[in-house]
């Protein structure tokens, strides 16, 4: 049992959080939960409800946070960022009414939100804020990439490749030609090396987020001497990752 709460962090009707709290007086340490759905304002964050509660049962805190998302207004670039960043920070003031250990923070993120997991991550270097994004002031021990999309370019051809409309223009407002500079500086195998624990979970049988965009990252990120780990699951495509009665959930879990 636990026990949920649903909070504001800002004045959009999508910068919110859902906080799941276990029976505990002790402070928990936290798991901050990103869903995906390309960035696109139809999927939202009833999609990591099931692993939030069965994080929840086994001690952590959890904050599955909702983000403005392509769709909507103030979503894509720069507000989808911005927001990751503001549901983080917003640990400070939950901390204040919640008992939460903010020394043990862990981001998992699932496919696009795998990516702005991984994002998140290069951000703890930021001392002041570059003016592009809000500052991030929460640390996090580890991140957690699950099916993530660690490489916006790479994802921009494939989908181009198969002639599907680009979700990653979408998002950056533009294609890598035309907004380069935005590319550099969100995509995150272009920010290596990263100062935090990495961890990258794929199923083989990924055909929404092809495996070897994680193969890729961690090849390039061992060779920066980056902590970082790569499970890969043979038989498990995009979804089961995430489904807490599936064996593969049980790798993530692992790695908590």
């Amino acid at each position: 049992m636990c026990n949920k709460f649903c909070i504001s962090y800002g004045e959009h009707p999508s910068q919110f959080g859902e906080l799941r709290m276990p029976k505990s007086s002790i402070p928990c340490p936290v798991v901050v939960l990103i869903h995906g759905g390309f960035w696109q304002s139809k999927y939202n964050l009833e999609e990591n409800n099931p692993i939030a509660e069965d994080l929840t049962r086994r001690g952590y805190a959890t904050w599955n946070i909702e983000y403005r998302r392509v769709g909507e207004e103030g979503g894509g670039w720069t507000g989808t960022f911005n927001d990751v960043i503001d549901a983080l920070n917003h640990l400070y003031q939950l901390k204040e009414t919640y008992p939460l250990d903010l020394s043990n923070v862990i981001v998992i993120g699932h496919s696009a939100g795998g990516h702005l997991a991984l994002w998140l991550a290069s951000r703890t270097v930021q001392v002041e804020s570059d003016g592009i994004f809000n500052k991030l002031v929460v640390p996090m021990q580890k991140v957690i990439s699950l099916a993530g999309v660690t490489d916006l370019i790479k994802m921009w051809e494939i989908h181009e490749e198969k002639g599907i409309k680009s979700l990653v223009s979408a998002l950056m407002g533009g294609s890598p030609n035309e907004v380069d500079e935005r590319y550099k500086l969100t995509s995150p195998i272009e920010l290596l090396p990263m100062m935090i624990e990495q961890i990258l979970v794929h199923g083989e049988l990924d055909r929404h987020v092809p495996v070897e965009l994680s193969k890729d990252y961690y090849f390039k990120a061992v060779g920066q001497n980056n902590k970082i780990k790569l499970v890969i699951l043979p038989g498990i495509e995009h979804f089961k990752i995430i489904d807490p009665t599936s064996t593969a959930w049980n790798s993530v879990v692992d790695t908590l």
